[in-house]
């Protein structure tokens, strides 16, 4: 049986596994031409990429998000990853750590999966702070939307992978400063209370202060103690790989923490034409080589944080792109103030109001009203939790050893880039999750850990 490179995901199949284009209809080979860069129909494709295409075809038939006229269509993370449409992390909680949080309505706005919300320099936060956004509140609120929000401003069309998924939201410091040791707080407050919370997942989008051997830093040895207590610790690599020593910060250089670095798949659809975002990348003071796997690191749909002065210029935004022309200066005249640059444009002509509404779109990353597009491995790295919970959701008898195992071995390489880059490659939710099932013992009823309903306060 003689193998032959796959022309859109080049991974070698079969030879009389690759589909002749005349077996392929005619939407779905449009889908392939404008994903897989340098693509012809006469070279096929394998099962496996057919049938990608043909999912994601149907998604965005049956699921069309209006996106703004002039904003760049972003595509949800989940199509261009091909994750599995029937798991969505049911019965799993994952933990976040980061600077603060809000109460999105892509969290709560078809039923509130927030267990628990802990500030750990404050003792008298309540859940109720999550009702308040401030400049602390964004980081965290994006980053958990990423991964578990149900797309509720979008008619779910941005939805996370692990859009069922309960969370704890664990704040270790604000916007302008999280201090090495808060974050080692924070975790070890997730592990005495993960039971109470069934949590089986931690994620950290934030990285410490300075670099450090697990051998004595505090912080690394709590992700080897989360670890060995059923903790997943998925942490962002970080973004410094464009500087001299690129280095890797703990906790992401614990040895098993299941550090994520950054893909630019260029807001396709196909495993073609992949670049490397700009991530850190070891070895560490250690040795070890980090990150283990990348995911996308841009072009990523996150919400916009409402009640804010970014929310309201981009709303205003909106309404201008899709206002008739007789409309626009009204508009503009209603809203002083909310953009210094549209206040300028008062009495220019309609078309050049136009150009300025699709220029102010790009450089505000505007996807639609309530969403845009951000990057860095902060959202990289949910994107791999919400694939572990995936994984435990289908087999939630794996242990944390198990799930990086499998999400390494089942991820692919970007042909072309430096291993130290990339590690073994861009995870692979359809193929980490076959496997997880694949080991699943049907025999036996999987253990759930209880959890209390009821939210209470404090630390």
């Amino acid at each position: 049986m003689s193998l032959v490179p796959c022309p859109v995901c080049f991974l070698e199949v079969p030879a009389e596994e690759l589909v002749a284009a005349r077996r392929v209809e005619r939407d779905t080979l449009r889908l392939v031409a404008g994903n897989a860069p340098g693509w012809r129909a006469h070279l096929g494709l394998c099962n496996a990429c057919l049938a990608r295409f043909q999912s994601a075809r149907e998604t965005l038939r049956r699921e069309r998000h209006q996106v703004v006229p002039g904003a760049l269509p972003i595509l949800p993370t989940a199509l261009r990853l091909g994750a599995p449409a029937d798991l969505h992390g049911r019965g799993v909680t994952i933990a976040f750590l980061d600077a603060g949080f809000h109460a999105h309505p892509d969290l709560v706005g078809r039923g509130d999966r927030i267990l628990r919300y802990v500030d750990i320099n404050n003792a008298r936060a309540r859940r109720s702070d999550l009702e308040r956004a401030d400049e602390s509140s964004w980081h965290g609120m994006m980053t958990s939307v990423v991964a578990c929000g149900d797309g509720a401003l979008s008619a779910g069309f941005y939805r996370g992978l692990a859009s069922e998924t309960r969370l704890v939201l664990v704040k270790v410091g604000h916007a302008r400063r999280i201090v090495h040791d808060d974050i080692r707080r924070g975790l070890d407050w997730v592990v005495r209370h993960r039971r109470q919370y069934a949590i089986r997942i931690v994620n950290v989008s934030c990285g410490g202060d300075f670099e450090a051997s697990y051998l004595s830093d505090r912080l690394s040895q709590s992700v080897e103690r989360a670890t060995k207590e059923g903790l997943v610790v998925c942490c962002a690599v970080g973004n410094m790989g464009h500087m001299p020593g690129h280095p890797v910060l703990p906790p992401g250089s614990a040895p098993s923490a299941l550090t994520v670095g950054g893909l630019d798949d260029q807001n396709r659809l196909a495993f073609a034409g992949f670049r490397m975002y700009h991530s850190s990348y070891g070895p560490t003071l250690d040795g070890l080589q980090k990150p283990e796997v990348i995911a996308p690191g841009i072009f990523i749909a996150a919400p916009v944080l409402p009640g804010t002065a970014i929310a309201e210029r981009v709303a205003l935004l909106a309404r201008l792109a899709q206002a008739p022309d007789r409309e626009l200066q009204t508009r503009i005249d209603e809203s002083p103030g909310v953009d210094p640059t549209l206040d300028a444009a008062r009495g220019i002509a309609p078309h050049a109001v136009r150009a300025l509404v699709r220029k102010r779109l790009r450089d505000e990353n505007v996807v639609s009203t309530h969403y845009k597009h951000v990057d860095g491995t902060s959202f990289a790295a949910p994107i791999v939790s919400s694939v572990a919970a995936l994984m435990l959701e289908a087999n939630a008898r794996l242990t944390p050893q198990e799930v990086k195992s499998i999400v390494v071995r089942t991820s692919r390489r970007i042909p072309g880039v430096e291993v130290d880059r990339q590690g073994w490659g861009v995870v692979d939710p359809q193929a980490a999750v076959a496997e997880a099932l694949r080991r699943r013992q049907p025999a036996k009823a999987a253990a759930v850990l209880p959890f209390k309903t009821r939210r209470s306060t404090g630390t």
